[in-house]
């Protein structure tokens, strides 16, 4: 069983979708279950979660409403305001509908360095708990520091790491993403995704021996019992097909046990997002 931990539905709105610029043209479109259904039927994949694109709860609404007439969509990563005074009405609303296994924030995007150690995201964060539900961390590696004391305040929360935490594969950056990921993977309730990688590589010159590095330090950093496959459709098709970027991480773990690369490939996702 392999379940596609990471990938985005949109209707393409210039205003909306504005983080797509000119070198991401080719996704300047709207990308909806019919095509990623073919795609998966082309690739053997039995399911997905869908992870938010816009922030916004219109978003959750949206992907709600896919999720209900395509049951290849096994979870929804949503989007909700934790910096909000209502956080735990909003929370309790959500987790009423079953489909919604997670939120996410783009933290990426904000300019605060320790945007997650602000106190009233910490407070949204910590109401988490009591739903059982997960977080995605979607971070640049200038703030993973944020990141690992963010993880350790929330022992008994699920956490997953985005795209490897987008290290700057292209530019060769890699030891302070490197040590920062070590750290962060010695955390047990933190998982990680073996996805958005091709993204941060060279789009039109990338190589599985240019990522490989990135992948063997986070296999030792979490484990074969800690890492999803996620494709990370459409975004990478900015840098390739899908088939490619599964054989990234079908090929480099073909050197692991049947049953570890079972656990990366889908039971991870499935015990992760409790699909």
């Amino acid at each position: 069983m392999i379940i596609d931990a990471h990938q985005h539905f949109w209707k393409y709105e210039p205003t909306k979708h504005s983080w797509i610029d000119d070198t991401m043209a080719v996704i300047r479109k709207d990308f909806m279950p019919a095509k990623l259904k073919k795609v998966y039927l082309e690739n053997n994949i039995d399911g997905c979660v869908a992870v938010q694109a816009d922030q916004t709860t219109l978003e959750n609404d949206f992907l709600i409403d896919l999720a209900s007439k395509n049951n290849f969509i096994k979870g929804i990563v949503g989007w909700v305001d934790f910096r909000a005074d209502n956080i735990n009405e909003v929370l309790d609303h959500y987790s009423k509908i079953k489909i919604i296994k997670g939120f996410r924030h783009v933290v990426q995007g904000e300019p605060d360095h320790n945007f997650l150690l602000r106190s009233n995201f910490l407070n949204g964060i910590a109401q988490l708990e009591q739903y059982n539900f997960t977080y995605d961390i979607l971070v640049f590696p200038h703030q993973l520091g944020a990141v690992l004391e963010f993880v350790k305040k929330f022992p008994k929360i699920n956490f997953v790491i985005d795209h490897i935490a987008k290290p700057y594969i292209k530019d060769g950056f890699y030891d302070g993403w490197a040590n920062l990921m070590l750290a962060i993977g010695a955390q047990q309730n933190v998982y990680c995704k073996l996805s958005g990688m091709v993204t941060e590589a060279d789009y039109k010159t990338w190589t599985s021996e240019t990522i490989k590095p990135y992948m063997q330090l986070v296999l030792k950093a979490f484990g074969a019992d800690r890492l999803l496959f996620g494709s990370d459709w459409p975004v990478c098709l900015v840098a390739g097909n899908y088939k490619r970027v599964k054989e990234l991480v079908t090929d480099f773990i073909s050197q692991l046990s049947a049953e570890d690369q079972e656990k990366i490939l889908g039971l991870n996702a499935v015990k992760f997002y409790n699909l």
